[in-house]
């Protein structure tokens, strides 16, 4: 760990993977990338080489995924309001975190986020910075850091916005970075490859 972050990681991976699997029957996240990694494994790997702490927040009834996490390092969630969206899953990580002096959130299906662009939105956070996120190319991406003062508007998100409300009205310190990996996502099977 070259930098060590005085933030808590918070990883969403509660989501359904409809589009992955529309049947539900494979989830995204324990999909393998072409190195063999499951998705969410590199994810979190790539967030616990600069905090900590990460808290992994899973969907009830998603033991493998649980465990593929928990064997990556992370301290497992289970968020039961999760299939109520992304803001409802971050809330839970929150107020797993009520210790935390400020959250760096990623999302579990970003696995090429590269480690060099967690470290500097986590330095901007400790430094100050009360909102962070990285850009490429003019488009916002993840991971997204939080200072402790968004606590109590991160506790009460709900629904599948997450928390765009508070990126669109409080003051943004803007990272533009070389890394497409802040944009790309696993949606499909074919993103596997191409990812």
């Amino acid at each position: 760990m070259a930098y060590a972050s005085l933030a808590t990681g918070v990883l969403l991976a509660a989501g359904f993977g409809s589009r992955f699997d529309p049947s539900g029957l494979h989830n995204k996240l324990l999909a393998r990338l072409p190195d063999g990694m499951p998705v969410a494994h590199e994810a979190a790997h790539r967030l616990l080489r600069v905090v900590t702490r990460v808290l992994a927040v899973v969907r009830p009834g998603s033991d493998a995924l649980a465990r593929v996490l928990n064997d990556a390092g992370c301290d497992v969630v289970f968020a039961a309001s999760a299939e109520r969206g992304m803001g409802a899953s971050l809330a839970a990580g929150i107020e797993a975190s009520e210790d935390a002096e400020g959250w760096i959130v990623a999302l579990a299906d970003m696995p090429r986020i590269e480690i060099a662009t967690v470290e500097a939105v986590a330095r901007a956070l400790d430094g100050g910075a009360p909102l962070v996120a990285p850009f490429y190319q003019g488009q916002r991406g993840h991971p997204v850091g939080f200072g402790a003062q968004h606590r109590d508007a991160l506790l009460g998100l709900d629904g599948d916005s997450g928390a765009k409300s508070l990126l669109q009205t409080q003051p943004l310190t803007r990272i533009d970075i070389d890394d497409p990996g802040i944009l790309r996502d696993v949606d499909t099977p074919d993103d596997l490859q191409r990812i």
